[in-house]
């Protein structure tokens, strides 16, 4: 399991740097044929619109994933190990539940829905589009069930507010006189 997870987590972050590359070659050959040539492209307004929304489903899929998603931990970092590992399953059961009826169910019927709507220039199926969104949702319900498996097996399970890199990037900062000893724990404690 942590082998697949493994493989789909640098996969998602192999197509999420080349899609940003492309967005950003494309981005500036649709500034220089506006500007300098004053001759805009809708064929690249497009490609940089479609692009930037599969870039965020994307993105969105890989987070979960890594479990990095934003969150506010102020309650679920005041419990007893067990009770966090009570929130962080039911968390990703919440996940599973909406990957699998918004994304991929709901994904499904409106890419099925628009497969003979036909983009403006692109001349692509907008169902083309769309497919991400089931593809995403089973990327993240495949990386919630193995993040629960993870929880599970965790024996030493800590918030995910506040890690060991926060101390050692702290330490590091003490060390090489940035800053103050007090305003490490300042940092990790998370008052700045």
């Amino acid at each position: 399991m942590l082998r697949l997870k493994s493989i789909m987590t640098r996969m998602l972050e192999i197509i999420c740097v080349i899609m940003f590359v492309f967005i950003t070659i494309v981005g500036t050959y649709q500034i220089v044929t506006r500007y300098v040539f004053n001759s805009p492209s809708t064929v690249s307004e497009e490609l940089l619109t479609y692009s930037f929304t599969w870039l965020a489903v994307l993105a969105a899929a890989l987070v979960f994933g890594k479990r990095e998603h934003m969150r506010m931990g102020f309650l679920a970092d005041k419990l007893s190990p067990l009770g966090l590992k009570i929130v962080y399953v039911v968390s990703e059961l919440l996940v599973i539940l909406f990957a699998a009826l918004v994304m991929i169910y709901g994904g499904i019927s409106i890419t099925k829905l628009t497969m003979t709507q036909i983009t403006a220039s692109l001349g692509l199926p907008m169902s083309a589009i769309y497919v991400i969104i089931p593809i995403c949702g089973i990327f993240t319900v495949i990386f919630a069930v193995i993040n629960i498996y993870e929880i599970i097996k965790d024996k030493n399970i800590k918030p995910l507010s506040r890690t060991d890199d926060d101390e050692t990037i702290s330490e590091r900062a003490v060390e090489n006189g940035k800053i103050s000893a007090e305003n490490s724990k300042k940092v990790i404690g998370g008052d700045l």
